[in-house]
């Protein structure tokens, strides 16, 4: 497969781990890789962690990482793998107009996907993406998934045919192993 490049797509409140982890592994196999946001700018990411006496995790402030350019200008067909990371970005993200036809044209052209943790929303709005699939995510996302016509797989890492999906920021070693791979890297 020609390599034009690696894209992630992000926003504010997207996951540290989960963004940084892929972008710099992505750096060092050798791909050139794109940030895509809401717009080209500095993004905050956060920290989620679960401490003791709570019910779900929390949420800190974490570094800033330049988005390289918006989900506008964007031409999906100039990339040959899409990772999306989790946090909280998916949330509103998946509002943006853009959204839907970029993480289509992964599915449409059978190039790799990776998605971990919260990237499961996204794919909820989107119709039919997903009818059909098997995905992990994190579990609070479950209905998420199943409302998008997949299989909930239990299990902190899945690949189906051209779709990586992981648990939470603990399983991506073997996200981006498995996603590289596929890459044909």
């Amino acid at each position: 497969m020609e390599s034009w490049g690696k894209r992630l797509i992000a926003g504010d409140a997207v996951e540290a781990l989960e963004i940084f982890y892929p972008y710099y592994r992505c750096l060092e196999a050798g791909f050139d890789v794109t940030i895509a946001a809401p717009s080209a700018k500095k993004l905050q990411t956060v920290l989620h962690d679960f401490v003791e006496g709570v019910d779900t995790y929390i949420e800190r402030p974490a570094y800033g990482l330049e988005a390289h350019a918006s989900f506008a200008d964007v031409d999906p067909s100039q990339f040959d793998g899409l990772i999306i990371p989790g946090g909280r970005a998916p949330e509103y993200i998946r509002l943006n107009e853009h959204v839907p036809t970029l993480v289509s044209h992964f599915f449409e052209t059978n190039k790799p996907i990776a998605a971990v943790c919260h990237a499961a929303q996204i794919f909820a709005t989107i119709p039919d993406i997903l009818k059909g699939r098997e995905l992990t995510a994190y579990i609070a996302c479950k209905p998420e998934v199943q409302i998008a016509g997949a299989t909930y797989i239990d299990a902190n890492l899945h690949t189906d045919g051209n779709l990586v999906s992981g648990h939470a920021w603990p399983d991506l070693p073997g996200l981006m192993r498995e996603f590289i791979q596929i890459l044909g890297g």
